[in-house]
């Protein structure tokens, strides 16, 4: 029964033909009415049973059901922070003081400080997420004008800005949570504390790497990628800080926990296309490389191998590509395998047209 009237006539059913029930008499109508509760309090029960299922939940009823019964919250965002060098002038910059990428992606300065020409002081985006992940060379433009300085840049680019954790994450972390029963600090534990911060995407948990009493931490950023110095710091800090044994972070006190970044291996792609003629070579080959990135993130640190198969699957299935041949990975035509606290990173890709 999914509408008033199969509940109605449901309802009918179990009243006696001895009773008039055409529409006007008053076991119609109250029993009309009657369908109309029945159905609001069906239609509730069903969305109950709904959401007891964690796969059919999105969003803070994701939250709610997750940190009720693991104790497991969602990730936030983090803020990008940036180096800018004062490239003509000089002056105080003060707290607060705005910069911006010719976007409108905005930084604000960390502390008040007196620079001349040449030197360098600290941003931090002003709103979270990968947003604030700019080239570069980018952030050079001043919303308010500051006395003294003419202009400023960013030599390298800004970093560890990163989105909220997605539900599927949420979801997977909870999964996992059920699956690898982490406690007194067992390999899982390790895991998971490293899978608590922010901006972290995996880990890899090695115990006794150094000898009795000791665990590396190896991981990755929520891109799949090598993580920064600063969130390596963070996840140490985190667990043990200055891999003391102290007992002061998340780490049981004789536990010497060092937390790394996973090594890079780059991942070279060759191959000879045929493309389709209301395309170009450049345009295929930027949706190649974005393809390439999403495989590649998907299987870090869950995969050992990288399947020349997929990474052929990925070319075909691009717009505008109509066949490939002579596919290569590092050189050579069988399965990458990733080693142990390394992470597949793509390198350089080499399309040719036929």
């Amino acid at each position: 029964m999914s509408d008033v009237d199969s509940m109605h006539q449901e309802l009918l059913k179990q009243i006696s033909d001895d009773y008039q029930k055409t529409e006007g008499f008053p076991t119609y109508d109250i029993l009309r009415a009657l369908a109309f509760g029945l159905l609001k309090i069906q239609e509730y029960a069903e969305e109950v049973d709904r959401k007891q299922d964690v796969d059919n939940l999105t969003g803070t009823d994701l939250e709610r059901f997750i940190s009720q019964r693991k104790g497991v919250s969602r990730k936030k965002a983090t803020y990008a922070t940036a180096v800018l060098t004062v490239k003509t002038g000089s002056g105080t910059i003060t707290k607060g003081d705005l910069f911006s990428t010719s976007g409108g992606v905005r930084f604000a300065a960390d502390s008040t400080v007196e620079v001349a020409e040449g030197g360098s002081f600290n941003v931090t985006a002003v709103a979270p997420g990968a947003n604030g992940n700019v080239a570069g060379n980018t952030i050079t433009e001043m919303p308010v004008t500051i006395a003294g300085i003419s202009a400023v840049y960013n030599a390298e680019g800004s970093k560890d800005g990163y989105d909220a954790e997605d539900d599927d994450s949420l979801r997977e972390r909870y999964y996992t949570a059920l699956r690898e029963p982490a406690t007194s600090g067992n390999v899982y534990h390790y895991r998971q504390w490293a899978l608590e911060v922010s901006g972290v995407g995996g880990a890899q948990v090695f115990p006794l790497w150094n000898g009795d009493n000791t665990v590396q931490v190896v991981i990755i950023d929520s891109d799949g990628l090598v993580p920064s110095a600063d969130l390596v710091k963070e996840v140490q800090t985190y667990i043990d800080p200055d891999s003391s044994g102290k007992g002061t972070g998340q780490a049981p006190i004789g536990a010497y926990c060092t937390v790394t970044a996973a090594t890079a291996l780059s991942i070279a792609v060759s191959a000879t296309l045929t493309i389709r003629a209301n395309t170009t070579l450049e345009v295929v080959k930027g949706l190649v490389e974005s393809g390439l990135k999403a495989y590649l993130k998907s299987i870090a640190f869950k995969s050992k191998t990288i399947s020349v198969g997929k990474i052929g699957d990925i070319i075909l299935n691009t717009d505008g590509v109509e066949d490939y041949d002579a596919l290569t990975i590092n050189g050579a035509t069988t399965k990458i395998t990733v080693p142990d606290k390394y992470v597949g990173v793509l390198g350089e890709v080499t399309l040719s047209e036929e």
